[in-house]
């Protein structure tokens, strides 16, 4: 009962000095409110480009070429030279063949679910009259759309025929379709599109659209007729016309239950033997799993970071709770000697200003809370991004809050218990 009597008279307090009360809440108010803003950014942003990156197949291993660096050279003065990238261009005998990829894909079937590689064609236009859209064309594997999330919306895949092949077949965008087909993705299927690629024409034929989405980190000025999308030919169509069996790189899709980062390594290992009496490159892998955890690492740590510094401002509020404990004590000298006089004891009167500490702290937090929130969920909606607020932040912001108001609500309420009741209550 004592308790809720203190809160009481807390509660009183606060109403009795409402602009008081509420200036010395601020500190703690835009300190929480800025802790909370900027967590629930932080994760809100940190969750989306997760998403995005698991969306690109978080069991992938990414396979490359990379500069070697110089081997280091120490002079008999300790002076070290090397362990920079080389700079010579990369040439033809530089890349990976298709035999060492099925090799490869030989050696570890039980690991490699399949292996997507591309090859860019190139920048063109599909022309129709006056009608035209602008797209890249990339010479895809079988693989490629298992490792990537492409939504067929009219049509189908490639068959392995036209891979085998090497047809000329072609997987539009929605957008394409919207310039030349008037948006109608069934009545494209099956017709013959004009592509002028770089002064060269191809006409391959439509055999399925996919739906296009639109990056959410890239932002671009074009007009949505001049947008730019991806259209999909067979790896082996492209690899034809330009009379190419050699890759700079490829995805490998891994088997169910195998581990990504086991196999990045067994990867790397592999192709390198081809590679040891190459002095310029060597071979890069690692798996998706891995960026996305080094990402989220790497986003936790700016975030905390930013609230840490946010989070100042709540001791400069803490401060300024046990400057204004001090003058409420100083202006209530008579109210404590009175107190005492009537035999409360000491741990009556320090529990009372320590109580009234918190409750400016709480107060202050929760409408922190509530300012941080609605900023935060403002901010990442401006963003682009699905507002996450953090409740583990939120509950911590509460705790936090009231361990200020003992913290720096102590040594007024320990000033006020050691009253003299006699010098108190001859205070005038």
């Amino acid at each position: 009962m004592m308790l809720f009597e203190n809160i009481r008279l807390a509660f009183s307090s606060l109403v009795a000095n409402k602009m008081r009360a509420l200036l010395t809440m601020l500190g703690i108010i835009i300190g929480i409110a800025s802790v909370i803003a900027i967590m629930t950014v932080g994760n809100s942003v940190t969750g989306n480009i997760t998403e995005s990156m698991e969306s690109l197949g978080v069991n992938n291993v990414m396979v490359s070429l990379q500069q070697k660096n110089e081997e280091k050279e120490s002079r008999e003065d300790g002076v070290v030279f090397g362990s920079q990238p080389r700079s010579e261009n990369l040439t033809e005998e530089d890349l990976i063949t298709t035999d060492m990829i099925r090799e490869f894909v030989n050696r570890y079937p039980d690991k490699i679910k399949c292996i997507s590689a591309q090859s860019t064609l190139g920048d063109g236009q599909a022309l129709d009259g006056n009608l035209y859209a602008n797209a890249s064309l990339l010479g895809v594997s079988l693989g490629y759309f298992v490792a990537n999330d492409l939504d067929i919306i009219a049509g189908r895949y490639f068959s392995e025929r036209e891979f085998d092949e090497g047809d000329m077949v072609i997987i539009v965008s929605d957008k394409l379709v919207n310039n030349m087909f008037k948006g109608d993705a069934e009545a494209a299927v099956g017709k013959t599109l004009q592509f002028n690629v770089e002064g060269k024409f191809y006409h391959p034929t439509i055999v399925g659209v996919y739906e296009h989405e639109d990056s959410p980190y890239m932002i671009s000025m074009t007009s949505e007729k001049d947008i730019r999308t991806d259209a999909y030919l067979p790896l082996r169509t492209v690899m034809n016309e330009k009379h190419i069996t050699r890759f700079g790189g490829f995805t490998v899709v891994t088997a169910t239950g195998t581990d990504p980062d086991e196999l990045a390594g067994i990867t790397k290992q592999f192709f390198n033997v081809y590679y040891r009496n190459n002095r310029n490159y060597e071979i890069s892998a690692f798996s998706m799993a891995t960026m996305v955890s080094m990402m989220s690492t790497m986003m936790g740590t700016v975030t905390t970071a930013l609230s840490v510094i946010a989070g100042i401002a709540l001791l400069v509020g803490g401060i300024g709770v046990m400057n204004i404990m001090l003058v409420s004590i100083t202006e209530r000298t008579r109210e404590i000697g009175t107190r005492k006089a009537l035999g409360a004891p000491n741990g009556s009167i320090r529990t009372q200003f320590i109580v009234e500490s918190i409750v400016i702290c709480v107060v202050g937090g929760i409408i922190g809370i509530i300012i941080g929130v609605s900023a935060g969920m403002a901010l990442a909606k401006y963003l682009g991004t699905p507002a996450k607020p953090d409740i583990s932040s939120i509950l911590l912001s509460i705790g936090f809050s009231s361990a200020i108001g003992v913290f720096f609500g102590y040594y007024p309420a320990n000033k006020a218990a050691k009253m003299d009741p006699i010098e108190a209550l001859r205070y005038e």
